[in-house]
């Protein structure tokens, strides 16, 4: 969608994403804001995977407000309802750490036309599928990290 937008304050679209948002350093979630989204946005959804590592789900966030636009600030704290489990196994972000070479996270944010209303902390899949009905729009944000050792 056209002027629906996601950006950070650290890091660039496509650019590499600092340590500190890693498995190698605090393991923060980086600060994120958007615009732009469809009017009738009354929630949304947000999922960070590593595609270079079959889609390794990073993080799930859901029934965030809606509106035109928003931002989540850094270090969501994991006991932040509404998030679902990452393929970490924990609740919450989880930041990069590949195994080797370089690899890219990709934000995808969702508009969607109602909240998603999930119990508990749902996997990605799940709401993938809870999205799919209700969607108005996606944008994605792309990082990428290498690991230093």
């Amino acid at each position: 969608m056209d002027g629906f937008i996601l950006t950070s304050p650290s890091f660039a679209d496509g650019a590499p994403i600092r340590g500190r948002y890693s498995c190698d350093g605090a393991d923060l979630s980086p600060a994120l804001a958007w615009e732009g989204a469809p009017a009738e946005t009354a929630a949304f959804a947000l999922i960070v995977d590593d595609p270079d590592a079959k889609g390794y789900v990073h993080w799930v966030i859901f029934d965030l407000p809606g509106g035109t636009s928003g931002s989540l600030p850094e270090d969501v704290a994991r006991s932040v309802s509404s998030q679902g489990r990452n393929d970490f196994g924990r609740v919450g972000y989880g930041g990069p750490c590949p195994p080797s070479g370089t690899h890219h996270y990709r934000f995808t944010l969702y508009a969607l036309s109602q909240p998603l209303r999930f119990p508990g902390n749902p996997s990605a899949d799940l709401v993938r599928s809870g999205v799919a009905p209700v969607l108005l729009g996606r944008t994605t944000l792309t990082a990428t990290y290498t690991r230093q050792r």
